[in-house]
This record gives C-alpha cells, sequence and structure tokens, in this order.
C-alpha cells in the first residue's frame, strides 16, 4: 500500500510539473514538502515502533532490577534475623531447658539462668528494634528535600511551613508521615492538575498533624476510593499507626494526616 501510494504521488506530481498547471506552480513548495513527507514515511513508522520497543525492554529491565533488589533485600532480611534472633533463640530454649531440670535441685541456679534467660530476651528484642529502625526508610526532614525537587520537576510552586526537626514524635510515626507525605505529593503531580502545593507540619505533645494542599481540580467522589490514587495505601498505613485521613475539596484538595504520638503512650503505661 505504501508503494501504491508513492508511486501515484509521484506520478500526479510529475503530471502536474509536465502540464505546467497555474495551481500546481503556485502550491509547488507545498508539494515538494508533502513528497518529502510521503518518502520519509516508512522510516518514522520504523523509528516509532523501535523507540516503542525499546521502552517495552527498557520497562521490563527495570521491573526485573525492582524483583532482584525485593529478593536481595529478602534475602538480607532474612540473615539479619537469623544473625540477631537464631543464636539467642537457641540460647534461650536451652537455658530454659537447664532451669526447668534446676527448679526442683537447686532452685537457686534456676533463677539465675531465668534471669540470663530474661536478659538475653531483651537484648535480642533491642538488637530487632535497632534493625527494624534502620529499615524503616527516609526521616521527614530527608522526604521534605525529596518533595520540593519531585514539585520542582513538575514545574509547580512548593510551599512550606512548619519544622521538619521533630521533638517528640516516636521514629516509627516519622517514618509512617514521610511514606505518606510521599504518596499524596506524588498524588498531586499526577492528578490534580495544579501549579502550586503546600506542605504544613505541626507537632503538638498529642499529636503529628501534616496537611497537603493543591490549588488543582480536586477529587471526585469516586476518586477518593479509588486505589489508583494511593489514597487506599495512605489509609492503611495510618491505621497502623492509629492515625487518621481526612480528605476536604477547597479551591483543589486539602489532606489531613493526623497521627498520635502512640508509642510516647505506650512507653508512659509501662511498655518495653
Amino acid at each position: 500500500m505504501y508503494v501504491v501510494h508513492l508511486l501515484t504521488t509521484i506520478i500526479a506530481v510529475n503530471l502536474s510539473f509536465f502540464t505546467q498547471n497555474e495551481l500546481f506552480m503556485a502550491q509547488f513548495p507545498f508539494i515538494v514538502i508533502s513528497v518529502i513527507g510521503v518518502i520519509l514515511l516508512p522510516f518514522n513508522t520504523y523509528n516509532r515502533l523501535k523507540q516503542e520497543k525499546l521502552e517495552g525492554q527498557l520497562e521490563d529491565a527495570n521491573r526485573r532490577i525492582s524483583q532482584l533488589m525485593v529478593a536481595e533485600e529478602r534475602q538480607r532480611i532474612a540473615r539479619d534475623l537469623h544473625d540477631t534472633l537464631g543464636q539467642k533463640l537457641s540460647l534461650i530454649g536451652l537455658k530454659s531447658d537447664l532451669a526447668g531440670k534446676l527448679i526442683q535441685v537447686n532452685p537457686q541456679a534456676a533463677k539465675a539462668e531465668m534471669k540470663d534467660i530474661h536478659q538475653t530476651a531483651r537484648t535480642a528484642l533491642k538488637e530487632v528494634r535497632e534493625m527494624v529502625s534502620d529499615m524503616r526508610g527516609v526521616k521527614l526532614e530527608d522526604e521534605i528535600i525529596h518533595v520540593r525537587q519531585l514539585l520542582t520537576a513538575a514545574e509547580m510552586e512548593f510551599k512550606f511551613e512548619g519544622d521538619t526537626r521533630l521533638i517528640d514524635t516516636p521514629l516509627l510515626v516519622e517514618n509512617v508521615v514521610s511514606m505518606c507525605l510521599k504518596e499524596a505529593v506524588t498524588n498531586v503531580v499526577k492528578h490534580s492538575e495544579a501549579t502550586i502545593c503546600s506542605v504544613s507540619i505541626k507537632e503538638s505533645s498529642e499529636e503529628l498533624h501534616v496537611i497537603v494542599q493543591d490549588d488543582g481540580i480536586g477529587f471526585t467522589e469516586g476518586a477518593v476510593s479509588t486505589k489508583g490514587y494511593g489514597i487506599r495505601g495512605i489509609k492503611e498505613r495510618l491505621e497502623f499507626v492509629n492515625g487518621s485521613l481526612e480528605i476536604k475539596k477547597e479551591d483543589g484538595t486539602i489532606l489531613h494526616i493526623r497521627v498520635p504520638k502512640i508509642i510516647k503512650q505506650m512507653k508512659q503505661e509501662g511498655w518495653t
């Protein structure tokens, strides 16, 4: 079909050229451009198909890299857990058996073994908490930097109010809020069509309150519950720390993220 199209175009141009048609001569530059476009058509199609193929290969490669990174991270976590807990749990098991045998024969020795078991368990718990803290991700201060970079790349104005150096907020709460903030700003960039995005951080003795506001098109009723907008993921993260999410539509969209300082309260009530 392309060959037929090309031949008919060339024949028509030649006939018009030899007949010296006035309309043809007046439109001659446009006709030349049209002929060149017809000639270059298969090259453009080839380049477009090649680009789509390369983009598909790149996407597959990125997906495989992500899968490998996940697998490697799982192996690292498994090794860390084994090194951290394996030996101590084995030691706790052995000492428990020994304490059970000594409890009737030598109660004082059994008490000493139970004391060692208690200390070993506390040490193992501390190491696990330290390991989990290292895995929890970016702090709020670092996330604000990433948010600023993302909005700058999206050509949106960024306004920030508050202090990222939190005083009394547990690390787990801070990391959960950081992940929610990242998801919320990503939604603004992808779906809001906004020109301005504002982030406000307010810390009190009871809770951490983060407000994300944009001047975009806002959410529809169905979009709030749609998984693609990331709202479900934010709610699931906040439920983990007894947090809440409130969405308002007012000259755009306003997200209120509130998380109580639950870990601090638990410690005050005697939790370890």
